[in-house]
């Protein structure tokens, strides 16, 4: 096992725990550690101003230090308190099984952090982003709620052929930004992929819709006012550059609505308009709006209509509870309903999520079909017949019958059995030597196999995944790219060293180092580096020497002059380690 269990994840199926990695956290070097230091202290400071108050009590009562990046475990140790667990993951991972691991009570953390150089901004997920950004949040009760309700409903929500690619080429962006050394035409391609994949996306799908909410609520949703709006998403929480903007008139603030799934987003650039709800409670309201219009909660045409063009494996749950699982591709239509549904592949039959004896992928390897509906000329559905009213139209043991359905499906052969569902009503009709047709057109003929027809008036349910995950080897997780774990040069080990020996310093580690030949050191070696001077002036300061800080804020205005794009994140350095001075 690549991870310390607990409870929680014990409760994890196996096709989740696919995409968990190690966290080794002595990949983590000293130059990391400076950076979720200078990030975690800044945003501490700016945000118990700006951020909803479950902020601030979130980071200690999930374990999140100011100074050192969280550990997995430790983290793991305080979540259990509050229901939750964390896991991590290796960069981003499909929407569904992020959704899925959220209904566990499970976050999701990518745990390599920012470089140094994007220390404002990057857009893969990051520890400081997922760690420092949704962790605190979900130490409050309603919001961890709806975080759980939005996996639950999410991950059920049906895909397009296309999300998977735009999945894929977001994932290989956010990588190659995030890598060392990428050429800016590498970046610029990959950002044109993806704009012209946005233009063509075509209707959106339900998993595109309720990225959306989750995008204008998790990630970047404001909580209050629109006058007077508070920080509670996570990638606002996590940009020390895009918290501050936000909260400007630069940024249109909208009262959160349905309408949010409707909203697209650009992940590579700030966004121009956020959107503000009145409390966590509202979230929730909305979801279940969302809900009430995705196939999971209609059913009907539409809803196996979008199974078919997601091409993936999805199920549909009939009017009797019967769930078919597998890859539809076909259905036909009579009046607006389903009068034949045909899968390909693989397909399971389950009743209340668990797979029918005799029913598994393996039995119907190559598919399942079904006439669905009422039969024709005849108002009582089969599913609704009594004993005595099937016995009336020969539907019993032993009868070799034609039943025509509307919609001119016709199925011919010899009943041998029928399967009850628990309230006593039947779900499957078995046959021997059967065959379906369409008007003068063969769907199915089953020769010496024994076929069984899905006994339901209508659909009433559809969703992405099967109903049984037993049913399916859903182990089959392949990514095109991996996340970059560039080899450290000699010239950055040299650098991390001096970060180390600081660090060391203000630890207690090691007192005997010279913070002088350190900072002589590195405005030599590494005239452009500001973060460790910035740490050296916090340490001047805290030793009451004066000149020496003086020295240091000098070699950093000449900094700023050379490289002025990293002039304000020096001055918030400075500011910070001066504002704890002043009484």
């Amino acid at each position: 096992m690549s991870y310390e269990s607990n409870p929680i994840l014990d409760k994890l199926p196996e096709h989740l725990k696919q995409f968990i990695k190690p966290q080794d956290y002595s990949d983590y070097t000293a130059i990391d550690q400076a950076v979720w230091r200078y990030v975690m202290r800044k945003n501490v400071d700016y945000l118990s101003k700006v951020a909803h108050k479950s902020y601030v009590d979130g980071l200690e009562k999930t374990g999140i230090s100011i100074d050192h990046i969280p550990n997995m475990y430790g983290m793991n140790r305080i979540l259990e308190e509050i229901g939750w667990a964390a896991v991590a993951v290796d960069g981003f991972i499909p929407p569904s099984a992020f959704m899925e691991f959220q209904a566990y009570n499970v976050l999701v953390i990518a745990s390599d952090i920012r470089q140094l150089e994007h220390i404002e901004y990057t857009p893969a997920p990051d520890i400081i982003h997922e760690g420092a950004g949704h962790a605190p949040i979900i130490a409050n009760p309603e919001y961890a709620e709806y975080l759980r309700r939005f996996g639950e409903i999410g991950c059920k929500a049906i895909s397009s052929a296309k999300d998977f690619e735009l999945y894929e080429s977001v994932r290989h962006l956010s990588i190659i930004k995030e890598a060392t050394g990428t050429p800016q035409a590498e970046i610029d391609k990959a950002e044109k992929d993806i704009e012209n994949l946005q233009n063509n996306m075509g209707e959106p799908s339900e998993i595109a819709l309720i990225r959306n909410l989750h995008w204008w609520t998790v990630e970047y949703g404001l909580i209050g006012t629109v006058e007077n709006p508070k920080i509670y998403g996570a990638g606002l929480l996590s940009s020390i550059g895009e918290s501050a903007w936000c909260m400007t008139d630069e940024v249109k603030k909208i009262p959160y609505s349905i309408e949010a799934a409707h909203t697209s987003f650009d992940i590579t650039k700030p966004q121009p308009q956020l959107f503000v709800t009145p409390d966590f409670a509202f979230l929730s309201q909305v979801l279940e709006e969302f809900a009430n219009e995705m196939a999971v909660r209609k059913g009907g045409l539409s809803s196996i209509q979008k199974l078919i063009n997601s091409k993936e494996l999805g199920t549909i749950e009939l009017s009797t509870g019967l769930q078919v699982s597998g890859n539809f591709k076909q259905v036909i239509d009579f009046k607006g309903k389903p009068v034949f549904f045909q899968t390909e592949g693989p397909t399971a039959l389950s009743y209340r999520e668990k797979e029918l004896v005799g029913h598994s992928a393996e039995i119907h390897y190559d598919g399942f079909g079904s006439p669905m509906g009422k039969l024709k000329g005849i108002n009582l559905a089969i599913e609704d017949m009594s004993p005595r009213d099937l016995k009336a139209y020969n539907i019993f043991e032993g009868q070799t019958i034609t039943l025509e359905f509307e919609g001119n499906i016709k199925i011919s052969g010899e009943i041998i059995t029928g399967t009850r569902n628990l309230k006593g009503e039947i779900i499957l009709i078995t046959f021997r030597n059967c065959t379906v047709t369409h008007k003068k057109k063969v769907l199915f003929k089953s020769d010496e196999r024994l076929y069984s027809m899905a006994v339901g008036e209508h659909i009433v349910s559809a969703y992405n995944g099967p109903a049984d995950l037993n049913s399916f080897d859903l182990i089959n997780h392949e990514i095109s790219s991996t996340t970059v774990s560039s080899e450290m040069s000699t010239q950055r080990k040299k650098l991390d060293s001096y970060y180390r020996q600081v660090r060391d310093f203000r630890e207690g580690i090691n007192t005997t180092i010279s913070r002088h030949k350190v900072f002589e050191q590195i405005a030599n070696e590494f005239p452009n580096d500001w973060l460790l001077s910035v740490e050296l002036y916090e340490l001047a300061k805290n030793n009451g020497d004066t000149d020496f800080a003086q020295e240091i804020a000098n070699h950093l205005e000449t900094v700023k002059l050379n490289n002025p794009k990293v002039g304000q994140l020096i001055d918030d350095g400075l500011q910070l380690v001066d504002a704890s001075f002043v009484v």
